[in-house]
């Protein structure tokens, strides 16, 4: 699948600190407390702006709109403006769960996580693009990290679908998920690499906090594909 899929280490409370507190201070025209909380983080400027501008955004949402496309993606976004993310091209939780229903036990709902006022349905998974996935919680995290060193079958379906060595991202993600005590998000397309001319890639949050390993194998992985196409081309008569 063509998908963007980046995984960003959150925690609960972070996602009420950083999202929907101020989310509230920017409909009560507090705007000022953002960026002071941004300052406080050591956001620069440019990125305190981009998180302002994605927060006037999420105020805006309505209360029918799906929360996945709305308010999880903004929440994915804004985790990349504090802390680093990862990316892996096409392969996500949520495909993998539509596969394996029983990987549902590794994922919490968003009714869980936040505010019990809010009024968004939620799919709880991707569905699209621009869109937030699973939320594995802090404890979530720490299950499938062990479960992946005493249960054969989950490491041999989470290498299967995550392959080509994008298997050592996720892991990488898991890890520093676990040892920040935070719980992971996935989300798609907060950051579109460009293969072919990766300075001119798109990010809705901060590029620079994106965890460099799964975007050079998505290059990799492009580069030998145009190699095999340019190559059958001059065989062909």
């Amino acid at each position: 699948m063509g998908y963007d899929v980046s995984f960003h280490p959150i925690s609960p409370d972070e996602i009420q600190e950083w999202y929907f507190t101020p989310l509230t201070w920017i409909r009560q025209g507090q705007e000022e407390k953002v960026l002071a909380l941004a300052a406080q983080h050591g956001m620069e400027e440019f990125y305190a702006e981009k998180y302002l501008d994605t927060l006037r955004v999420g105020a805006e949402t309505e209360p029918d709109e799906l929360f996945d496309k709305s308010h999880g993606f903004y929440i994915a976004v804004v985790q990349g403006f504090f802390r680093d993310y990862y990316y892996t091209r096409g392969s996500s939780f949520s495909f993998l769960m539509e596969e394996k229903p029983e990987y549902v036990r590794y994922f919490t709902p968003w009714a869980q996580v936040v505010p019990t006022d809010l009024p968004n349905p939620a799919k709880n998974q991707i569905i699209e693009n621009y869109c937030s996935g699973v939320y594995l919680s802090p404890n979530q995290v720490l299950q499938l990290l062990r479960d992946l060193e005493q249960e054969p079958k989950v490491l041999e379906d989470l290498e299967k679908h995550w392959s080509d060595g994008q298997f050592a991202v996720l892991k990488k993600a898991l890890t520093a998920a676990a040892e920040l005590g935070t719980g992971l998000l996935e989300a798609t397309e907060v950051v579109e690499p460009n293969p072919l001319h990766p300075n001119e890639s798109t990010c809705y949050s901060n590029l620079f906090h994106c965890d460099r390993d799964g975007v050079y194998l998505y290059i990799d992985m492009a580069m030998k594909q145009i190699a095999q196409a340019m190559a059958q081309n001059k065989d062909d008569p």
